[in-house]
């Protein structure tokens, strides 16, 4: 059986950044890689940035942490709180920058990981909500998220080729 490759795909409305793509890998995988230290190995570029010092109490409620070590050497924090879990489909958290992004500056914003088993993996969709009167922070976000799913895509074909 031949497996069609499907591109990550991303809009923006203005108000909510979406991104889908289909990830070579069962649900759990792709939840474990999204809000895991498991992160650090495939989230970024040497070009772009990396994630590393994640840190994850995954529970409703509980934070999580990151820094993003931007490609220039500048260390920059993000973070965040757990809002809804329902393992394996559907993770839902808020973001937010300690720094002032140029778009964003440190405005809150709510991340839905919402996840469905294909017969390829799992379509991964990402709502990024919260960018009313920020179109500029939503269209930069999407494109974002397009990176950001081209790199798990990257990650989930390498570990399911090991």
């Amino acid at each position: 059986m031949m497996l069609r490759h499907s591109w990550p795909q991303a809009m923006a409305n203005g108000e909510t950044a979406m991104a889908s793509a289909e990830i070579p890998a069962a649900p759990e995988r792709v939840l474990a890689a999204l809000v895991t230290d498991q992160a650090e190995r495939w989230w970024g570029s040497a070009d772009t940035y990396r994630v590393t010092g994640w840190t994850a109490d995954l529970r409703v409620g509980g934070r999580w942490n990151v820094i993003v070590r931007t490609a220039d050497g500048r260390r920059l924090p993000a973070g965040g709180a757990f809002l809804e879990i329902e393992m394996p489909r559907r993770i839902v958290q808020t973001r937010r920058y300690d720094w002032d992004h140029p778009t964003l500056g440190r405005k809150e914003t709510t991340v839905a990981y919402l996840l469905e088993p294909t017969a390829a993996g799992t379509r991964l969709t990402v709502c990024h909500g919260g960018f009313a009167g920020l179109a500029d922070a939503a269209a930069e976000h999407a494109e974002g998220w397009t990176r950001v799913l081209g790199w798990l895509q990257a990650y989930a074909g390498r570990l399911a080729a090991a």
